[in-house]
């Protein structure tokens, strides 16, 4: 059998995408992968998905999202997508030994945080550490916190934050930012910002009871001595991985692994092949917009089918 569409990976992309070819009547199913749901899976508060005047958990708002797209028939496999072969169509979707075919894809893979790999990050993950500023910054009116990073990502996020915190310390292990000039002035003119350079954050501090951070082990990275820091949150800024391994030498991607994709469209270099969510957006990575551009693949994979008369 050859389906119509198949969509790899599940999230706001991806169930939106879900959403809209189910509702063309296209019959799509779903690997969700490793991690259904994605990044808000472990994300505490969602407050800024329009049409949820309270906030939403984000594994709440996942389920929402799933609930949603079953009650119109979208079969979801739980299963992680382990070869894709789009050089002929239909195109094969590999679960190990299995085969699937499909007319259309639409990748909604995602991206991942890099973390710093500390235990006490795992712990706090959501009760004061975060890796989205335009997230979390919210949470953290009128207190202090910790930026960790060298890049524009850092930058952008320390800059952001000074909206809300009373201070930002933006934490780098060397001497000197990789960050571009422009970003790095931008920072470093700003009085609420205090750089605290050849640092690296050793372990996260906090209390159980209520759960959350009160501050950092520091270690200096020239002379390795270690001192400790209040503060209220951590924000790791080290940049983001696109999760698109999968298609490597396949599709055209930028210098980090993000899809790229023809501008105003999710079409890939590839006919039939369409990518959404955090796999093609380095700039935003929002729910909101991802849900937006899992719209987007949904119609532009609708109109080529219907160009190659499939639906």
């Amino acid at each position: 059998m050859v389906h119509n569409v198949i969509i790899i990976g599940s999230g706001p992309a991806g169930y939106t995408a879900a959403l809209y070819t189910a509702r063309a009547d296209l019959k799509p199913i779903m690997f969700a992968g490793l991690e259904p749901g994605g990044q808000l899976m472990i994300t505490t508060e969602v407050e800024n998905y329009p049409g949820f005047p309270d906030g939403v958990m984000g594994p709440e708002m996942m389920e929402l999202f799933k609930r949603q797209v079953e009650r119109f028939g979208v079969v979801i496999h739980q299963e992680h997508v382990t070869k894709v072969d789009v050089s002929e169509r239909p195109f094969k979707v590999y679960v190990e030994n299995e085969v699937h075919l499909a007319h259309a894809l639409i990748i909604s893979t995602g991206a991942s945080a890099k973390w710093l790999g500390l235990e006490s990050e795992v712990t706090y993950g959501g009760f004061g550490v975060s890796a989205c500023a335009t997230c979390d910054g919210f949470f953290f009116r009128n207190k202090e916190v910790i930026v960790v990073g060298g890049g524009d990502t850092a930058m952008e996020e320390a800059n952001y934050l000074t909206r809300h915190c009373s201070k930002v310390h933006l934490i780098h292990r060397r001497d000197e930012f990789r960050a571009s000039k422009i970003m790095q002035d931008r920072v470093l003119a700003n009085p609420k910002v205090e750089v605290i350079y050849n640092s690296a954050i050793e372990e996260i501090l906090g209390s159980t009871q209520p759960k959350k951070v009160t501050g950092v082990r520091l270690r200096d990275t020239v002379t390795g001595e270690t001192r400790e820091m209040p503060v209220d949150g951590v924000f790791i800024a080290i940049g983001h991985k696109p999760n698109s391994e999968l298609f490597h030498g396949v599709l055209d991607m930028d210098s980090v692994g993000y899809i790229e994709t023809v501008p105003g469209t999710t079409k890939t270099n590839v006919p039939g092949v369409f990518a959404a969510g955090d796999v093609a957006d380095s700039v935003y990575r929002q729910a909101v917009t991802a849900a937006g551009t899992g719209c987007m693949a949904a119609i532009d994979a609708e109109r080529f089918l219907e160009a190659e008369h499939h639906s």
